[in-house]
């Protein structure tokens, strides 16, 4: 069964920077709090560009045997990125509600099940509930989540945005 979950908007430093694999693939898109008032803050603080450096060194303490799996979480949040010069809005914007599935399984074949059914969960509310075509797949290598060993999508055109 799928639970839901809500983690911090706030990152550490430190916290954000455990986790290289995803740092390296966000940290130009980071953006850091220094300051509380007028005050200097001792360290920044990430907004979270991603959720993966503050749930998995929970996941670490929860799961402590193979009797503990699977696990699955549901959260949807919001998600500060600087990585772009020119938001649109109601399209995206630097900070936009996200929703994400993280799950830990005992085998890469019962995770891809997972994935795969999501994924196409997805794609029956786009087409049979919004009427937006779309066309699931997998991102390219450059396309892909940082840190991650995939990133499956849907993906839909907007004809007046050309993208």
């Amino acid at each position: 069964e799928v639970q839901n979950c809500y983690f911090p908007l706030f990152v550490t430093k430190g916290a954000l920077e455990a986790e290289e694999d995803h740092v390296e693939g966000f940290a130009p898109e980071v953006a850091w709090v220094t300051k509380s008032g007028e005050t200097d803050l001792a360290e920044p603080i990430a907004i979270r560009p991603t959720s993966e450096t503050i749930m998995y060194p929970e996941f670490a303490k929860w799961l402590r045997s193979h009797r503990d799996l699977p696990l699955k979480l549901n959260q949807w949040c919001s998600v500060v990125r600087w990585e772009f010069k020119y938001p649109t809005p109601f399209l995206r914007s630097r900070e936009f509600l996200w929703q994400e599935g993280h799950t830990a399984h005992y085998t890469l074949e019962e995770a891809d099940e997972m994935v795969y059914a999501i994924l196409e969960l997805y794609r029956r509310v786009y087409e049979e509930i919004l009427a937006v075509p779309v066309i699931p797949g997998t991102k390219t290598e450059a396309e892909k989540f940082a840190g991650g060993l995939r990133t499956t999508t849907v993906e839909a055109y907007i004809a007046g945005s050309g993208r």
